[in-house]
C-alpha cells in the first residue's frame, strides 16, 4: 500500500488548473501544468511564474537570544542581520557535512527559518534539541508559501501592494496583500528577480488566484523549477548537498560569513567548524562542486560517472539537464579538484558513450536580482 501524501492549501486549485501530479518529498505536488516543462521554464524568465512551495517548512523563532542561539547551529552571521532582511545558511554537522540549507529572515520580532520539505522534521527537531529554553520555536503549519519569479513579478505584485517596489535583493518584510499580513522576501530559486509570499492557509488560493488573473503569471511546476535553479548554478539539497559534504567542497564560501571565519569577529562556534575553516585556510580538500557545459543535445543526467581524458573516473554528476534558455546541457558534479579549473575538459559516460563537457563558471544563466 501506497504511503498516503500530504497535500498543501492550494491542492485542489493545481487539479482544477490541470496540474500533473506526483508525489514529491512526502507531498502530492504538481510537476508541469498544459504548457509543458520547457514553456513554463522559458514563461518565468521571459514574465513571471508561480510556484507553489508550501511543502517547505516555516519556523518563527522568538527570543531576545534568538538570533545567538541560531548563529550556533550554522556559520552564518545571524546576531548582526538587520531587521527586514535575510540570508542563506546551512546547519552544519560535527564532521563539517550540510544536513540542510534554508533561508532565515530577520522580521523584527521573531526570526523566520524557512527549511526543505525533506528535511523539515529533522530540522526542526534539531533546533528543538539546542535551543535554549528562551527560544520559542513555532511551527507554522496554518501558512502556505508561494513564489512568483520573473523580471515582470514585481510589476505584477506592485498593483496588489506598491510597496513592493521598494524591496531589494535579500529584503524580508511583513506586508498586506490580498488584506492579510503576509512575510514577503525578494529572492528566489530562478535565478530571476522575485518573490517568495508567506500567507495565512486560509487566504492562498484567494491570493493564487489573484495573481493568476494577470496576463503575465503562468503557473510553474517542479519540473521547471528544478531547470531554472539549475541554470542559475543553485543547489538541490539531497542531490548536489548532503550530509557528507562540507560548504568547502559544494563551492559555498560565499555563505560562510566573514564573522564566522578564521580571522573574523566571531570565529568558529557552530558544528565542525574545526574541519571547515581548516579547509578554507588549506584548500585541501578531496573534491569540488563545477558547472559543465556539454556540446552535444543529449542532456547528461544525476549519476553519470564523469572521466578524464585517459580514461580515469574523475567525478559524478549531481544535478543534470537539457537548459532550455541555455540552449545546451548544463550540469553541476563534484570532481577531483585538479580538474575544477574554468575550461578543463571532462567526459560523461551516457549510454556507453563518453561525451565531452567543459568546466564553466555558474551560473549558467545571469541572475536578475534586483538590488536597486
Amino acid at each position: 500500500m501506497s504511503e498516503e501524501l500530504f497535500v498543501t492549501p492550494l491542492h485542489a486549485l493545481h487539479i482544477e488548473m490541470g496540474g500533473k501530479m506526483v508525489p514529491f518529498a512526502g507531498y502530492d505536488m504538481p510537476v508541469q501544468y498544459a504548457l509543458g516543462v520547457r514553456k513554463e521554464h522559458l514563461h518565468c524568465r521571459d514574465a513571471a511564474g508561480l510556484f507553489d512551495v508550501s511543502h517547505m517548512g516555516q519556523v518563527r523563532l522568538f527570543g531576545k537570544n534568538a538570533a545567538q542561539a541560531l548563529e550556533a547551529l550554522v556559520p552564518v552571521d545571524i546576531i548582526d542581520l538587520p531587521a527586514g532582511k535575510q540570508r542563506y545558511a546551512f546547519f552544519t554537522n560535527e564532521q563539517g557535512g550540510i544536513n540542510d540549507d534554508l533561508m532565515v529572515g530577520n522580521l523584527d520580532d521573531f526570526l523566520l527559518v524557512v527549511v526543505n520539505a525533506a528535511c523539515k522534521e529533522q530540522d526542526i527537531a534539531h533546533m528543538r534539541a539546542n535551543l535554549p529554553a528562551d527560544v520559542r520555536l513555532e511551527v507554522m503549519e496554518d501558512r502556505a508559501l508561494m513564489a512568483l519569479q520573473g523580471p515582470q513579478a514585481a510589476q505584477v505584485l506592485a498593483q496588489i501592494n506598491p510597496s513592493v517596489n521598494n524591496m531589494l535583493f535579500m529584503d524580508a518584510q511583513k506586508i498586506q496583500l490580498a488584506g492579510v499580513e503576509c512575510y514577503v522576501s525578494r529572492s528566489g530559486y530562478s535565478g530571476e528577480d522575485g518573490f517568495e509570499i508567506s500567507v495565512p492557509a486560509a487566504k492562498a488560493e484567494a491570493l493564487a488566484r489573484e495573481l493568476l488573473a494577470f496576463a503575465e503569471v503562468e503557473w510553474i511546476g517542479l519540473g521547471a523549477r528544478d531547470s531554472l535553479r539549475l541554470e542559475a548554478g543553485l543547489c538541490l539539497y539531497g542531490h548536489d548537498l548532503d550530509e557528507t559534504t562540507t560548504p568547502v567542497e559544494a563551492s559555498l564560501l560565499w555563505g560562510i560569513s566573514k564573522a564566522r571565519r578564521a580571522d573574523g569577529s566571531r570565529p568558529g562556534g557552530f558544528p565542525g567548524a574545526d574541519i571547515i575553516l581548516e579547509q578554507i585556510k588549506s584548500k585541501n580538500i578531496s573534491r569540488k562542486r563545477i558547472g559543465l557545459l556539454g556540446t552535444s543535445k543529449a542532456p547528461v543526467r544525476e549519476g553519470c560517472e564523469l572521466f578524464d581524458a585517459a580514461d580515469n573516473k574523475i567525478g559524478i554528476v549531481t544535478s543534470g539537464t537539457f537548459g532550455p534558455t541555455k540552449g545546451m546541457p548544463v550540469a553541476m558534479a563534484y570532481v577531483d579538484p585538479d580538474f575544477s579549473q574554468i575550461g578543463s575538459e571532462v567526459f560523461a559516460e551516457v549510454r556507453a558513450k563518453k561525451l565531452p563537457m567543459t568546466v564553466v563558471k555558474m551560473p549558467f544563466v545571469a541572475a536578475n536580482y534586483f538590488r536597486g
